[in-house]
């Protein structure tokens, strides 16, 4: 009895060791797993495949970032730049499902970054990269396109005309500013409109005659006009949902009117 009261006051006197912490932690480990096991079953949160699959999207976001960084970044240190031939829409990313993020205008000068997919380019605009189709970027700046003829103007050749209706001068004039070659023009006739003091002949022929006639035509209101003719066709106000209507052979180039588009004013 003594033995054994000696040995179990040495037991109870003895210093604690420390405990197992690898112990303690398998065991908190263990409690934790099955805390969450027990909540992803009620739905609480989200299982580790799903874990797994936001840890590998949030890895390629970041991937995809650093690529960015670093296109973006040679395209500065290299100073590599496109002419826009049309204006572009601007996109998110190169995939037909990405967002459009505004559009730029043609002929402006962007930075190209040489990444390249599904017929789109990276680009970088203020400092932001964006995607365009590769097929309307050019490395030499496009020419404007001219500008075609319009109302206004003013007739510097020294051509002039003697009419009987104010809209005969504009169209003289209108004419005159933008085709400066035609300096041949026919006005008071003793027949018909032009004996009226309401119709003109402008003296031209071939592809610059459908070009003057096309754009009276499409002038028509503010210029007054009830009908045009060139080329052995006619087209009138009235019947102006028909187009250019043909007519029948008059015997002569300038009885068909090839050699001259005829307008008459109301």
């Amino acid at each position: 009895m003594a033995t054994l009261s000696a040995v179990t006051m040495g037991v109870l006197s003895a210093t604690p060791e420390k405990p197992d912490t690898d112990l303690l932690a398998a065991s908190s480990s263990s409690q934790s797993l099955s805390n969450a096991t027990s909540l992803a079953r009620r739905g609480d949160i989200a299982s580790r495949s799903q874990i797994r699959t936001a840890a590998k999207a949030e890895s390629a976001a970041r991937e995809d970032m650093a690529v960015d960084r670093k296109a973006r970044r040679m395209a500065k240190d290299l100073d590599r730049s496109m002419w826009t031939t049309e204006a572009l829409n601007l996109w998110e990313g190169p995939g037909e499902k990405t967002a459009k993020l505004g559009e730029i205008p043609a002929i402006r000068q962007v930075a190209v970054t040489g990444r390249k997919q599904d017929g789109r380019v990276q680009v970088v605009i203020d400092g932001q990269s964006r995607w365009v189709t590769a097929d309307y970027l050019s490395a030499d700046k496009p020419k404007p396109e001219p500008e075609g003829p319009s109302l206004g103007g003013t007739c510097s050749n020294g051509s002039s005309i003697s009419a009987g209706r104010s809209s005969l001068y504009e169209i003289h004039d209108v004419v005159c500013a933008n085709w400066p070659e035609i300096t041949s023009y026919g006005t008071w006739r003793g027949d018909g409109e032009h004996g009226q003091g309401r119709a003109i002949d402008i003296m031209v022929s071939g592809e610059t005659g459908w070009e003057i006639a096309e754009f009276l035509r499409a002038n028509y209101a503010a210029l007054g006009i009830e009908y045009l003719i060139y080329s052995q066709q006619i087209w009138s106000v009235e019947r102006s949902g028909e187009g250019w209507r043909g007519m029948s052979d008059r015997g002569s180039v300038t009885a068909n009117h090839y050699d001259h588009v005829h307008v008459t004013v109301y």
